[in-house]
């Protein structure tokens, strides 16, 4: 889909709690781009993206919001992400380690067909490093999460990305995701989460991405 040079940007923020966090931190200011909520979920997320995009054809869109690490070594928490490419776990077969996800089974999510690639359960990202995996359900605890790292080599997980990144890649919108790192996935107590903190690294690494963007020069990688 053609995109004018003069569109927007669309900033999707998945739940009121991040949007007011960012606010609490400084906000990004105005003229940034279109701010809207994307909701929680990957199902939501996905749908209500793929709405935006067709209601306000926006140039680009950008996901931001918080985060679960499952590598605490690599990506601490307080830290914030700009990821390359997003994953997806929940659709397939079986559970676990035994889970047989899209590829696996030979089922596409959507196959456009004519020479064009069909969409499995990973997605490139407008620049970045490092993976980050959608869930269905969060991590309930460290095994759980360790076990998640393992299979995919992801260091976060989310809960709307990959949702995104498909509304996206299907309307053919660059997106980026900047998540910050709230919590080590698998901590069910959320009075040990950073969300604060997480959001206001989550804000820094926006900005970044957003005034590269304002001068022409695209997402960025960190």
């Amino acid at each position: 889909m053609a995109r004018s040079p003069g569109a927007p940007t669309l900033i999707l923020i998945p739940t009121p709690l991040e949007a007011q966090g960012l606010e609490r931190a400084g906000g990004l200011g105005p003229g940034r781009g279109l701010v809207e909520c994307a909701g929680f979920g990957p199902l939501t997320a996905a749908a209500r993206c793929a709405g935006l995009i067709e209601r306000l054809s926006p140039r680009r869109v950008l996901l931001l919001g918080i985060a679960g690490t499952l590598d605490p070594d690599a990506l601490p928490v307080g830290t914030a992400q700009q990821a390359a490419e997003v994953l997806l776990d929940g659709i397939g077969a079986g559970e676990g380690p035994e889970r047989l996800g899209p590829r696996a089974m030979g089922l596409p999510q959507w196959n456009p067909g004519e020479g064009a690639l069909p969409l499995f359960d990973q997605l490139s990202l407008e620049g970045g490093g490092g993976r980050l995996l959608t869930v269905c359900a969060a991590s309930a605890n460290p095994t759980q999460a360790l076990e998640r790292r393992e299979r995919f080599s992801a260091q976060a997980e989310d809960m709307e990305g990959f949702g995104v990144a498909l509304a996206c890649s299907l309307a053919g919108v660059p997106l980026t995701i900047v998540r910050g790192i709230s919590n080590c996935a698998g901590e069910r107590d959320t009075t040990r989460w950073r969300v604060q903190d997480a959001l206001a690294a989550a804000r820094r690494l926006a900005l970044v991405t957003l005034e590269q963007e304002a001068d022409g020069e695209g997402f960025p990688a960190p």
